[in-house]
Protein backbone atom coordinates (compact mmCIF):
# COMPACT_ATOMS: atom_id res chain seq x y z
CA UNK A 1 0.00 0.00 0.00
CA UNK A 2 1.23 3.83 -0.89
CA UNK A 3 0.36 7.30 -0.65
CA UNK A 4 1.72 9.70 -3.07
CA UNK A 5 1.54 13.70 -2.55
CA UNK A 6 2.10 16.14 -4.92
CA UNK A 7 0.89 19.90 -5.47
CA UNK A 8 -2.62 19.78 -7.84
CA UNK A 9 -2.18 23.87 -8.54
CA UNK A 10 -3.04 26.90 -6.57
CA UNK A 11 -6.46 29.16 -5.27
CA UNK A 12 -5.32 32.82 -3.87
CA UNK A 13 -1.79 31.94 -3.18
CA UNK A 14 -2.60 28.74 -1.39
CA UNK A 15 -1.56 25.66 -2.41
CA UNK A 16 -3.41 22.40 -3.99
CA UNK A 17 -2.61 19.60 -2.71
CA UNK A 18 -3.22 16.08 -4.35
CA UNK A 19 -3.35 12.56 -2.49
CA UNK A 20 -3.07 9.44 -4.41
CA UNK A 21 -4.23 6.40 -2.20
CA UNK A 22 -3.15 2.74 -3.86
CA UNK A 23 -4.13 -0.08 -2.39
CA UNK A 24 -2.55 -3.85 -3.22
CA UNK A 25 -5.98 -5.00 -4.96
CA UNK A 26 -6.00 -2.62 -7.97
CA UNK A 27 -7.93 0.40 -6.99
CA UNK A 28 -6.25 3.90 -6.55
CA UNK A 29 -8.42 6.56 -4.93
CA UNK A 30 -6.78 10.37 -6.10
CA UNK A 31 -8.49 13.82 -3.63
CA UNK A 32 -7.58 16.92 -3.27
CA UNK A 33 -7.85 19.71 -0.41
CA UNK A 34 -9.95 21.79 -2.57
CA UNK A 35 -13.28 20.73 -1.00
CA UNK A 36 -12.31 17.33 -0.23
CA UNK A 37 -12.56 16.42 -3.74
CA UNK A 38 -12.15 12.70 -4.96
CA UNK A 39 -10.83 13.67 -8.77
CA UNK A 40 -10.41 10.04 -9.55
CA UNK A 41 -11.25 6.26 -8.10
CA UNK A 42 -9.42 3.98 -9.95
CA UNK A 43 -10.88 0.20 -10.43
CA UNK A 44 -10.48 -2.74 -12.26
CA UNK A 45 -13.24 -4.53 -14.79
CA UNK A 46 -13.91 -8.01 -15.32
CA UNK A 47 -10.89 -8.27 -17.42
CA UNK A 48 -8.52 -6.89 -15.06
CA UNK A 49 -9.08 -3.50 -17.44
CA UNK A 50 -8.05 -0.60 -14.43
CA UNK A 51 -9.94 2.75 -15.56
CA UNK A 52 -11.34 5.74 -13.50
CA UNK A 53 -15.48 5.21 -12.33
CA UNK A 54 -15.82 8.76 -11.50
CA UNK A 55 -16.34 12.32 -12.64
CA UNK A 56 -13.33 14.89 -12.62
CA UNK A 57 -10.87 16.92 -13.83
CA UNK A 58 -6.64 17.19 -13.92
CA UNK A 59 -6.49 21.06 -13.13
CA UNK A 60 -7.67 22.76 -10.24
CA UNK A 61 -9.07 25.71 -13.08
CA UNK A 62 -11.53 23.51 -14.56
CA UNK A 63 -12.78 22.68 -10.81
CA UNK A 64 -13.46 26.65 -10.62
CA UNK A 65 -14.77 27.58 -13.82
CA UNK A 66 -16.64 24.13 -14.58
CA UNK A 67 -17.47 21.79 -12.01
CA UNK A 68 -20.87 21.03 -10.70
CA UNK A 69 -19.91 19.57 -7.52
CA UNK A 70 -17.61 16.55 -8.53
CA UNK A 71 -16.49 14.57 -5.60
CA UNK A 72 -16.47 17.02 -3.22
CA UNK A 73 -18.07 17.37 0.12
CA UNK A 74 -20.91 19.70 0.46
CA UNK A 75 -21.64 21.87 3.16
CA UNK A 76 -22.69 22.64 6.04
CA UNK A 77 -26.39 21.61 4.23
CA UNK A 78 -26.54 19.81 1.38
CA UNK A 79 -29.67 20.08 -1.10
CA UNK A 80 -31.82 23.25 -1.13
CA UNK A 81 -33.08 25.05 1.81
CA UNK A 82 -36.07 26.68 0.78
CA UNK A 83 -36.09 30.43 0.70
CA UNK A 84 -32.73 30.68 1.66
CA UNK A 85 -33.58 31.23 5.26
CA UNK A 86 -34.04 28.99 8.50
CA UNK A 87 -35.36 30.14 12.18
CA UNK A 88 -33.76 28.29 15.08
CA UNK A 89 -34.47 29.37 18.76
CA UNK A 90 -36.66 32.47 17.76
CA UNK A 91 -33.63 33.93 14.87
CA UNK A 92 -34.12 34.08 11.44
CA UNK A 93 -30.41 33.34 9.41
CA UNK A 94 -30.15 34.08 5.95
CA UNK A 95 -28.24 32.87 3.82
CA UNK A 96 -27.20 33.42 0.58
CA UNK A 97 -29.41 32.21 -2.28
CA UNK A 98 -27.32 30.77 -5.58
CA UNK A 99 -30.53 28.75 -7.20
CA UNK A 100 -33.50 30.79 -7.77
CA UNK A 101 -34.22 32.07 -4.37
CA UNK A 102 -33.08 28.83 -2.36
CA UNK A 103 -29.96 28.13 -0.62
CA UNK A 104 -28.23 24.79 -2.40
CA UNK A 105 -24.97 23.06 -1.21
CA UNK A 106 -24.14 25.56 1.56
CA UNK A 107 -23.96 28.53 -1.68
CA UNK A 108 -21.52 29.51 -3.52
CA UNK A 109 -18.35 29.56 -0.80
CA UNK A 110 -19.59 26.38 0.99
CA UNK A 111 -17.39 23.27 1.84
CA UNK A 112 -16.56 22.67 -1.72
CA UNK A 113 -14.77 26.00 -2.15
CA UNK A 114 -12.58 25.74 1.27
CA UNK A 115 -9.08 24.61 0.61
CA UNK A 116 -8.88 22.11 4.12
CA UNK A 117 -6.26 21.24 6.26
CA UNK A 118 -4.73 17.20 5.54
CA UNK A 119 -2.75 14.77 6.86
CA UNK A 120 -2.29 11.29 5.86
CA UNK A 121 -1.67 7.99 7.87
CA UNK A 122 -0.55 4.69 6.68
CA UNK A 123 -1.70 1.29 8.11
CA UNK A 124 -0.50 -2.23 7.23
CA UNK A 125 -4.13 -2.66 6.18
CA UNK A 126 -5.26 0.84 5.15
CA UNK A 127 -5.18 3.78 4.32
CA UNK A 128 -6.24 7.77 5.46
CA UNK A 129 -6.47 11.30 4.32
CA UNK A 130 -7.60 13.49 7.28
CA UNK A 131 -9.34 16.70 6.31
CA UNK A 132 -9.89 19.28 8.70
CA UNK A 133 -11.50 22.97 8.57
CA UNK A 134 -12.71 25.29 11.13
CA UNK A 135 -16.23 26.98 10.17
CA UNK A 136 -16.61 30.29 11.50
CA UNK A 137 -19.75 31.90 12.75
CA UNK A 138 -21.57 33.56 10.56
CA UNK A 139 -19.91 31.47 7.72
CA UNK A 140 -22.91 31.71 5.11
CA UNK A 141 -25.29 32.88 7.54
CA UNK A 142 -24.97 29.81 9.47
CA UNK A 143 -24.46 30.49 13.08
CA UNK A 144 -21.99 28.44 15.34
CA UNK A 145 -17.70 27.82 15.03
CA UNK A 146 -18.08 24.92 13.39
CA UNK A 147 -14.92 22.19 13.43
CA UNK A 148 -15.30 19.92 10.68
CA UNK A 149 -13.05 16.79 10.35
CA UNK A 150 -14.06 14.36 6.85
CA UNK A 151 -11.77 10.98 6.45
CA UNK A 152 -11.13 9.45 3.44
CA UNK A 153 -10.10 5.37 4.27
CA UNK A 154 -9.04 3.03 1.61
CA UNK A 155 -8.45 -1.15 2.76
CA UNK A 156 -7.40 -3.91 0.83
CA UNK A 157 -10.80 -4.93 -0.07
CA UNK A 158 -11.79 -2.32 -2.68
CA UNK A 159 -13.81 -0.47 0.25
CA UNK A 160 -13.39 3.32 0.35
CA UNK A 161 -15.00 4.95 3.86
CA UNK A 162 -15.98 8.51 4.29
CA UNK A 163 -16.30 9.49 8.14
CA UNK A 164 -17.98 12.79 8.47
CA UNK A 165 -17.41 14.41 12.38
CA UNK A 166 -18.02 17.67 13.67
CA UNK A 167 -18.53 20.06 16.53
CA UNK A 168 -19.78 23.27 16.94
CA UNK A 169 -20.45 26.09 20.04
CA UNK A 170 -23.44 27.22 18.95
CA UNK A 171 -26.33 25.13 17.95
CA UNK A 172 -26.58 25.01 14.34
CA UNK A 173 -27.38 23.05 11.06
CA UNK A 174 -25.55 20.23 9.85
CA UNK A 175 -26.27 17.83 6.92
CA UNK A 176 -22.49 16.36 4.90
CA UNK A 177 -22.60 14.21 1.96
CA UNK A 178 -19.89 13.50 -0.87
CA UNK A 179 -21.15 14.86 -4.01
CA UNK A 180 -19.20 12.47 -6.73
CA UNK A 181 -20.59 11.60 -9.81
CA UNK A 182 -20.12 7.68 -10.60
CA UNK A 183 -19.99 5.96 -14.09
CA UNK A 184 -18.80 2.25 -14.18
CA UNK A 185 -18.22 2.22 -17.78
CA UNK A 186 -14.71 2.76 -17.16
CA UNK A 187 -13.11 6.22 -18.26
CA UNK A 188 -16.49 7.53 -19.79
CA UNK A 189 -16.83 5.06 -22.45
CA UNK A 190 -20.72 4.91 -21.97
CA UNK A 191 -23.53 6.89 -20.12
CA UNK A 192 -25.13 5.31 -17.16
CA UNK A 193 -28.84 4.88 -19.08
CA UNK A 194 -27.53 1.02 -18.77
CA UNK A 195 -26.53 1.04 -15.36
CA UNK A 196 -28.37 -1.24 -13.25
CA UNK A 197 -29.53 0.31 -9.69
CA UNK A 198 -31.10 -2.00 -6.77
CA UNK A 199 -31.79 0.06 -3.72
CA UNK A 200 -34.10 -0.83 -0.53
CA UNK A 201 -36.47 1.90 -0.20
CA UNK A 202 -40.45 1.63 -0.12
CA UNK A 203 -40.64 5.55 -0.91
CA UNK A 204 -39.55 8.56 -2.33
CA UNK A 205 -39.82 12.34 -1.59
CA UNK A 206 -42.23 14.09 -3.38
CA UNK A 207 -40.52 17.53 -5.56
CA UNK A 208 -42.11 21.00 -5.95
CA UNK A 209 -41.27 22.99 -9.00
CA UNK A 210 -38.74 24.75 -7.35
CA UNK A 211 -37.30 20.92 -6.64
CA UNK A 212 -37.83 21.23 -2.98
CA UNK A 213 -39.26 18.47 -0.98
CA UNK A 214 -43.23 19.21 -0.20
CA UNK A 215 -43.16 16.73 2.74
CA UNK A 216 -45.45 14.35 1.01
CA UNK A 217 -43.53 10.30 1.38
CA UNK A 218 -45.06 8.66 -2.21
CA UNK A 219 -44.19 5.00 -2.16
CA UNK A 220 -42.49 3.05 -5.05
CA UNK A 221 -44.66 0.99 -6.02
CA UNK A 222 -45.41 0.81 -9.59
CA UNK A 223 -43.25 3.79 -10.81
CA UNK A 224 -40.29 4.15 -12.01
CA UNK A 225 -38.57 4.85 -8.57
CA UNK A 226 -39.39 1.05 -7.28
CA UNK A 227 -35.30 0.04 -7.53
CA UNK A 228 -35.94 -2.58 -4.86
CA UNK A 229 -35.65 -5.21 -7.29
CA UNK A 230 -33.21 -3.43 -9.95
CA UNK A 231 -33.72 -1.20 -12.78
CA UNK A 232 -32.10 0.61 -15.51
CA UNK A 233 -31.94 4.12 -14.72
CA UNK A 234 -32.72 5.08 -18.11
CA UNK A 235 -36.44 4.22 -16.85
CA UNK A 236 -36.38 7.17 -14.88
CA UNK A 237 -35.71 9.21 -18.49
CA UNK A 238 -38.14 7.36 -20.31
CA UNK A 239 -41.32 7.40 -17.60
CA UNK A 240 -44.26 9.72 -18.00
CA UNK A 241 -44.36 10.19 -13.99
CA UNK A 242 -44.44 14.05 -13.55
CA UNK A 243 -41.85 13.83 -11.23
CA UNK A 244 -39.23 12.46 -13.57
CA UNK A 245 -40.14 14.68 -16.15
CA UNK A 246 -39.78 17.54 -13.34
CA UNK A 247 -36.41 17.22 -13.00
CA UNK A 248 -35.74 17.08 -16.28
CA UNK A 249 -36.39 13.77 -17.03
CA UNK A 250 -34.13 11.41 -15.12
CA UNK A 251 -33.72 11.52 -10.65
CA UNK A 252 -32.80 14.32 -8.69
CA UNK A 253 -35.09 12.98 -5.97
CA UNK A 254 -34.21 11.43 -2.11
CA UNK A 255 -35.04 7.87 -1.62
CA UNK A 256 -35.81 7.30 2.08
CA UNK A 257 -33.90 3.54 2.82
CA UNK A 258 -35.56 1.15 4.68
CA UNK A 259 -32.73 -0.52 5.87
CA UNK A 260 -28.88 0.24 6.72
CA UNK A 261 -25.26 -1.55 6.57
CA UNK A 262 -26.93 -3.82 4.82
CA UNK A 263 -25.87 -3.34 1.08
CA UNK A 264 -29.00 -1.26 1.08
CA UNK A 265 -27.64 0.31 -2.37
CA UNK A 266 -25.76 -1.95 -5.46
CA UNK A 267 -25.24 -0.05 -8.76
CA UNK A 268 -23.56 -2.27 -11.49
CA UNK A 269 -22.88 -1.83 -15.36
CA UNK A 270 -23.06 -5.22 -16.96
CA UNK A 271 -20.83 -4.54 -19.53
CA UNK A 272 -18.10 -3.29 -17.96
CA UNK A 273 -18.74 -6.25 -14.89
CA UNK A 274 -18.07 -3.43 -12.50
CA UNK A 275 -19.90 -3.29 -9.29
CA UNK A 276 -20.64 -0.84 -6.52
CA UNK A 277 -22.02 -1.78 -3.18
CA UNK A 278 -22.68 1.44 -0.90
CA UNK A 279 -23.69 1.11 2.75
CA UNK A 280 -24.35 3.84 5.42
CA UNK A 281 -25.93 4.71 8.28
CA UNK A 282 -28.25 7.92 6.57
CA UNK A 283 -31.38 7.93 6.41
CA UNK A 284 -32.12 9.05 2.52
CA UNK A 285 -30.07 8.91 -0.73
CA UNK A 286 -30.49 12.05 -3.06
CA UNK A 287 -29.95 9.74 -6.89
CA UNK A 288 -29.18 12.64 -9.33
CA UNK A 289 -28.42 11.38 -13.13
CA UNK A 290 -27.34 14.14 -13.99
CA UNK A 291 -29.96 15.45 -15.95
CA UNK A 292 -29.02 19.27 -15.57
CA UNK A 293 -25.64 19.02 -16.31
CA UNK A 294 -24.65 21.64 -19.13
CA UNK A 295 -22.56 20.54 -22.10
CA UNK A 296 -20.01 23.30 -22.26
CA UNK A 297 -17.45 21.89 -20.90
CA UNK A 298 -14.90 18.50 -21.13
CA UNK A 299 -14.21 15.73 -18.60
CA UNK A 300 -11.08 14.60 -19.36
CA UNK A 301 -11.88 15.03 -23.43
CA UNK A 302 -15.08 14.28 -23.19
CA UNK A 303 -17.67 16.63 -23.89
CA UNK A 304 -20.08 16.80 -20.25
CA UNK A 305 -23.74 16.10 -20.75
CA UNK A 306 -26.97 15.09 -19.08
CA UNK A 307 -26.96 11.24 -18.09
CA UNK A 308 -22.57 11.56 -17.80
CA UNK A 309 -22.51 10.31 -14.45
CA UNK A 310 -24.78 9.56 -11.26
CA UNK A 311 -24.95 10.65 -7.83
CA UNK A 312 -25.08 8.65 -5.03
CA UNK A 313 -25.96 11.27 -1.95
CA UNK A 314 -26.46 9.59 1.24
CA UNK A 315 -27.76 12.26 3.97
CA UNK A 316 -30.54 13.29 6.29
CA UNK A 317 -33.58 14.77 3.65
CA UNK A 318 -32.90 17.92 2.03
CA UNK A 319 -34.62 20.87 3.70
CA UNK A 320 -35.49 18.89 6.44
CA UNK A 321 -35.03 22.33 9.00
CA UNK A 322 -38.64 23.00 6.98
CA UNK A 323 -40.00 19.78 7.95
CA UNK A 324 -40.21 18.68 11.54
CA UNK A 325 -41.18 14.94 10.39
CA UNK A 326 -37.77 14.54 8.68
CA UNK A 327 -35.16 13.43 11.00
CA UNK A 328 -33.36 16.51 12.00
CA UNK A 329 -30.32 17.97 10.73
CA UNK A 330 -29.64 20.22 14.00
CA UNK A 331 -26.17 20.07 16.36
CA UNK A 332 -26.36 21.73 19.29
CA UNK A 333 -22.97 22.78 21.10
CA UNK A 334 -22.82 19.47 23.65
CA UNK A 335 -23.20 16.97 20.51
CA UNK A 336 -21.36 15.45 18.32
CA UNK A 337 -22.27 14.60 14.52
CA UNK A 338 -20.91 11.32 13.20
CA UNK A 339 -21.97 9.92 10.12
CA UNK A 340 -20.13 7.19 7.65
CA UNK A 341 -20.77 5.74 4.41
CA UNK A 342 -18.75 2.75 3.02
CA UNK A 343 -18.83 2.35 -1.26
CA UNK A 344 -17.24 -1.14 -2.27
CA UNK A 345 -15.97 -2.12 -5.77
CA UNK A 346 -15.93 -5.24 -6.87
CA UNK A 347 -17.16 -7.39 -10.42
CA UNK A 348 -19.51 -9.58 -11.30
Amino acid sequence: MEIREGIFGEVNGQEVKIFTLINGSGMELSCINYGCTITKVLVPDQNGKVENVVLGFDSIEEYINHSPFFGCVVGRVAGRIANSQFELDGITYDLPNNEGVNHLHGGDHGFDKVIWDAKVEKGADELKVIFTHKSSDGTAGYPGNVTVSITYTLNNKNELDIFYHATTDKKTLINLTNHSYFNLSGDLKRDILEHELTLKSDHFLKLSDSLLPTGELEAVDGTAFDFRDGRELKDGVQSDHQQNKLVGGGYDHPLVLSTNREEEICLIDHQAGRKLIVETDEPSVVLYTSNMMADDFEVRGVTARKYLGVCLETQHQPDAIHHPTFPSILLDKDEEYRTSTKYRFSVM
